[in-house]
């Protein structure tokens, strides 16, 4: 291994060879999948490595686009990295950059490095929130902590400038919402911060669990509390880390939606029971079946799958990300399904190219779960009705975002005939080889 810049890193790592699958469905999938490092807590604690002028070392690295971007925006702070496969090693010495204003691709993650910047550096400048097209990134949250800690901010036209002229002070924050990306922005910026902070209504995801694990490895003093509290007391200096990133949940449901939908049978190696409970009772009740076991789960097609009524929710609910390769699935059940889409108002545009390779989905804009959403009365397709069982054929599609993009993919998988998916770099952000892991299920993938 050798060290190298962080721009330069993300040049240096091989692109795939094209951005189209095409994908010959009708087979089974079966065999073992290990799961790749979770891309949710991967790209937070690249940035939490900013805290420290120290190493940090992250085990169970996945080779994902997302990161890339992350190591990137980082780079243009000051980081360098020694990477080697699944092992990734970062170090800031020292900030020499505090405004960053573009990426070669727009993401969410800029704005997370203001905590560490204003810790080390005292202002920092980053650009204005991207990411998926899946509705609103309610970014007003991060804004209005980051000034209960005491930061002043000016909104530009394309980024923020954040200054902290007498350095974050901690202070209580409750959310009117549990955003996992706000919860994360506060813990940032207040592990350095002077005094106690306070979390009210925090989100409480496993990757949020598990950046807590690695902060507190690097010195941090932060407390779990109940009712979805987090206390945070803050310490003048943190220290590196060694530290494995857990793996990640979304891949996990991925090849298990996978399984089931083809009638397969996959071990997913890595997979954690307790990550996964909402989903697995789900895979129950709609005919799946699956085995825990040391080296993961298992899963497979028990019986006829059948219909369901379902919302996704904040942790520990049933996961907005997974909501799409299960629609894939709900297609084939013997009857009518309902999923009622509570976390983000704007997440069911992959349906069209599903109608369009022959299933039979509805949106609505009521509220079709057992307790009315926060997009009641609003203008948003939130809830979708699918009918089922309805063969599916191939067709030629573009990937809208990335967790779409999977339920593309098992639609491919299911369907009769050649499908030609486009845009497939969407999927590659947050999967690692996902075509050569599929390959070695029994897929009939190719890339061009």
């Amino acid at each position: 291994m050798s060290p190298v810049a962080g721009l330069n890193q993300a040049e240096q790592i091989p692109k795939p060879a094209g951005d189209t699958f095409v994908i010959s469905g009708g087979g089974s999938l079966s065999g073992k999948v290990r799961l790749a490092g979770a891309k949710n807590a991967t790209t937070k604690m690249i940035v939490a490595s900013l805290l420290t002028d120290e190493e940090c070392v992250l085990e169970n690295f996945p080779a994902i686009g997302d990161a890339v971007i992350v190591k990137e925006l980082c780079g243009l702070i000051g980081s360098t990295f020694e990477e080697s496969p699944s092992i990734l090693k970062i170090k800031t010495p020292e900030i020499k950059n505090t405004t960053v204003t573009s990426l070669s691709r727009r993401n969410r993650i800029p704005i997370l490095t203001v905590g560490p910047l204003l810790a080390r550096a005292g202002e920092a400048e980053v650009p204005l929130v991207g990411g998926d097209k899946i509705g609103a990134r309610p970014v007003d949250i991060h804004l209005t902590a980051l000034e209960a800690l005491g930061a002043e901010i000016e909104v530009r036209e394309k980024s923020y400038l954040v200054r902290a002229k007498n350095g974050l002070r901690g202070a209580v924050i409750p959310l009117r919402y549990p955003s996992i990306g706000a919860t994360e922005n506060i813990i940032l910026s207040s592990v350095l911060a002077s005094g106690r902070t306070v979390i009210q209504n925090s989100a409480i995801e496993p990757e949020i669990i598990d950046l807590i694990k690695m902060l507190q490895k690097m010195g941090a003093i932060i407390e779990l509390g109940a009712n979805r509290q987090i206390y945070i007391e803050g310490v003048k200096r943190l220290r590196g880390v060694r530290h494995r990133i857990l793996p990640d949940r979304n891949e996990a449901v991925s090849f298990a939606c996978l399984a089931l939908a083809t009638a397969g049978d996959v071990l997913v190696e890595g997979a954690i029971q307790d990550h996964l409970i909402t989903f697995l009772n789900i895979c129950r009740r709609i005919g799946g079946e699956y085995e825990v076991s040391n080296e993961g789960i298992r899963f497979w097609r028990k019986d006829e799958l059948r219909p369901i009524v379902l919302e996704t929710d904040t942790h520990p609910g049933f996961m907005t990300d997974w909501q799409q390769p299960l629609c894939v699935i709900l297609t084939q059940a013997q009857g009518n399904s309902v999923i009622h889409e509570t976390v983000y108002e704007d997440r069911f545009h992959y349906t069209e190219d599903l109608n369009l390779m022959g299933a039979r989905i509805t949106l609505s804009k009521e509220c079709l779960g057992e307790l009315p959403c926060r997009f009641k009365n609003s203008e948003y397709f939130h809830s979708a009705r699918i009918a089922g069982p309805i063969p599916l054929h191939g067709a030629s599609i573009k990937v809208p975002d990335l967790r779409a993009g999977m339920a593309h993919v098992i639609a491919a998988l299911i369907a009769e005939g050649e499908s030609v998916i486009h845009g497939v770099s969407e999927i590659d952000r947050g999967y690692e080889c996902i075509d050569g892991r599929l390959m070695n299920l029994g897929a009939k993938i190719k890339r061009v």
